[in-house]
């Protein structure tokens, strides 16, 4: 299971918010591309980039600096926000971003994602934020009467490298994964889950790891690591130690 630290980008800086509220946001730092290293310097195999001007802007627009922190670290790095066109996914794939999140496109423009996915198999993932169930769009703004499930499935036959499946609710509020959710999708769906939303302290990590049998790819984390209520290092050694205990069996 990865551990993934996000990064969330608004006006240029890193910042967290509440419940996706842009008037709940936090500064942890005025340095993305620093803020990036330093993650990979603490170990992190992977980089969740969220362009959260984009995702209201329907169009990315802190796209330079996301290029300059994927060509700034060694490490993959996987971006969403804003994300409409297949222009856009040209433009983050062909200049050093592994794999790129299509949330809202893929419930307004679902011919996007499926010819992005062809022409980038395995590169291309599903951003499903999620309100009680039912599917938000538009920067989280907007609720739907489209179930998570429903939405997955109506993908199951192209090559996605992933869904990210986010608990709204929880997003930035430290306070534990919704991991019946989770499970429930990964079980009704058959799909390779990222879970985002509400991760506090190693013992979220431990609640999510007898998931990873089952088809969960990873955790997203945000608050947690920047306060300081979850250490990196820890996620990470106690998400490899797991791994090799089920290598063992």
């Amino acid at each position: 299971m990865i551990i993934f630290p996000a990064i969330d980008l608004k006006e240029g800086l890193c910042v967290r918010l509440m419940q996706g509220d842009p008037d709940r946001a936090t500064v942890y730092g005025k340095d993305p591309v620093a803020v990036a290293k330093h993650w990979e310097a603490e170990g992190a195999e992977w980089l969740h980039l969220v362009d959260l001007d984009g995702a209201f802007a329907k169009s990315p627009v802190n796209d330079l600096i996301i290029r300059r922190i994927a060509q700034s670290v060694s490490i993959p790095v996987q971006v969403g926000g804003g994300i409409r066109t297949l222009e856009n996914v040209d433009g983050y794939l062909l200049t050093g971003v592994a794999r790129v999140i299509v949330g809202t496109a893929a419930l307004r423009q679902p011919e996007m994602l499926e010819e992005a996915c062809g022409r980038y198999p395995g590169r291309i993932a599903l951003g499903l934020d999620a309100r009680d169930g039912y599917v938000a769009v538009e920067g989280w703004k907007e609720s739907t009467r489209t179930d998570a499930v429903s939405l997955v499935l109506r993908f199951k036959n192209i090559a996605l490298a992933a869904v990210i499946y986010t608990d709204i609710h929880r997003d930035g509020m430290q306070t534990g994964v919704n991991l019946e959710a989770t499970r429930r999708l990964i079980e009704q769906t058959g799909a390779p889950v990222i879970a985002s939303g509400g991760v506090s302290t190693i013992e979220d990590i431990e609640r999510l790891l007898p998931l990873a049998p089952l088809g969960l790819l990873g955790v997203i984390t945000g608050r947690a690591i920047y306060e300081g209520t979850l250490s990196l290092r820890e996620a990470i050694a106690r998400a490899r130690l797991s791994g090799s205990a089920n290598i063992g069996k």
